[in-house]
């Protein structure tokens, strides 16, 4: 090709310049708002191509918003996204979305801001269950039997509104108010309630007290942020109201939680300085938590009641009991998770529950059950169950035959939970196909019939 010559300088040109930029920009905007748009703010990975796959998954979701011919929902495809990537690590790895980041949150941090109340759903209507004792709800006059008609004007009642939605309706920041339509028993009037928000505590405690002279009884349904202050309080109620002198802890069903408000219960069953649990990263760097050596009562003899649903921090109180022979350990196998998640907040609200460690009982076991296979170890109540492990100590299958030694040097296992030392079976009526059936119908049978009666025949406590 021939270069060019420049040509003198045209004054009409330039005159016309600045009008033709204005119009080929005007044009651009117009052309830009046709074209098909994206949210840049959702981000999953890097935006930096060189960040390999990472920016490829990012890539890929973006184009699949900007182009993809059907309407896509970003936010879900994004969880499933999430949850496949996780699920290829192990079964504790998670992504919490925004929506359940905040009652994952309340459940450890014990305590959420609400009205107070408990309700079920019955004939698609939202039905107090009970309002919680010196709570907002109960200040303000609702009874169990309440049906709610509508929340802040918006009707509730027969449009199949999920309890996600009512949580949502009904917590909120303390101090602000919420307005309950109540239909009241057989009335045909609705009564208006206005109730104020207030902070609600979670009780990780649920009961507490003496089973006979000497040994009192504590179920402690989950570790939270508040569970060693609740203990506390009922320890010190048992030994120097009741005379306490033995301990029966109950875990049963107690699926874990913070791994320092376990340790913080075991400083107080131990009177001396123990080991009890450390825990080991991917480099191997050991960090111990032991008990403090300043246990404030003088708790003598202790038995631990556990179940396959015992998991996690339960397992940490079970096992260090058990390998320094502290008490009994009573009931059936527990669950087997012996991995510890950190949690990081993301940048969408959500938070990421990612597993950064394995513990280890005094005794050095790993009580990780296998989860190669995740379906497996989903289905684990069902294996154990059809394998007759609930009903016989004798058909407990040991994943890990390596013998570990407690302090006066009696063998326990690890690979899979902590066995008890003592074997209770399940009550097998609780598997029956006609008790399971039945189960989920009992609630809204008992609200059905005692609306149905006359309140003024129940005892003053129903």
């Amino acid at each position: 090709m021939t270069e060019q010559q420049p040509t003198p300088p045209n004054t009409s040109f330039q005159i016309r310049l600045p009008l033709l930029f204005a119009v080929t920009l005007a044009i651009g905007m117009f052309i830009g708002q046709k074209l098909p748009h994206y949210d840049r703010d959702i981000t999953l990975f890097s935006r930096d191509a060189s960040a390999g796959a990472n920016g490829t998954v990012d890539e890929v979701l973006r184009y699949v918003e900007a182009q993809y011919v059907d309407t896509v929902d970003m936010a879900a495809l994004k969880t499933q996204t999430l949850d496949f990537l996780l699920h290829e690590l192990d079964p504790h790895s998670v992504y919490i979305t925004p929506e359940e980041a905040s009652a994952v949150e309340d459940d450890l941090k014990g305590e959420f801001v609400g009205i107070g109340v408990e309700f079920i759903t019955v004939d698609d209507t939202i039905q107090v269950v009970t309002p919680l004792v010196g709570g907002p709800s109960e200040t303000a006059g609702l009874l169990a039997g309440d049906k709610v008609i509508a929340i802040n004007d918006a009707v509730v009642a027969g449009v199949k509104i999920d309890n996600g939605k009512v949580f949502n309706k009904l917590r909120g920041a303390k101090g602000t108010p919420v307005q309950l339509a109540i239909l009241r028993g057989r009335e045909k009037d609705v009564r208006n309630f206005t109730i104020v928000r207030d902070v609600i505590p979670v009780k990780s405690v649920d009961v507490a007290y003496m089973l006979d002279a000497t040994t009192g009884y504590i179920k402690v349904n989950r570790f939270s942020a508040k569970t060693q202050q609740e203990f506390m309080e009922k320890l010190r109620t048992l030994t120097e109201e009741g005379k306490m002198q033995n301990l029966v802890l109950d875990l049963r069903g107690n699926p874990g939680g913070y791994i320092d408000a376990a340790t913080e219960l075991l400083s107080q069953l131990f009177a001396n300085e123990k080991l009890l649990v450390y825990t080991k990263d991917r480099e191997g760097e050991r960090y111990e938590y032991k008990s403090s050596g300043r246990a404030q009562f003088n708790v003598q003899n202790i038995a631990v009641l556990i179940d396959e649903g015992s998991a996690s921090a339960s397992e940490i109180v079970a096992g260090a009991i058990q390998d320094w022979d502290r008490g009994w350990i009573i009931g059936r196998r527990s669950f087997g998770k012996g991995l510890v998640q950190n949690q990081y907040p993301l940048s969408d609200g959500g938070e990421l529950r990612l597993t950064t460690a394995r513990y280890y009982t005094p005794s050095g076991r790993s009580i990780q059950r296998a989860y190669k296979h995740n379906a497996d170890y989903e289905r684990e109540a069902e294996h154990r169950l059809s394998d007759g492990e609930l009903s016989g100590l004798a058909n407990i299958k040991l994943a890990d035959s390596t013998k570990y030694y407690t302090g006066q040097g009696r063998v326990v296992y690890g690979g899979g939970g902590i066995i008890p030392d003592i074997f209770v079976p399940l009550d097998t009526a609780h598997t029956s196909t006609y008790f399971l059936a039945l189960r989920g119908y009992l609630p809204q049978f008992v609200a059905r019939w005692m609306e149905s009666h006359d309140r003024s025949v129940f005892p003053a406590d129903l």
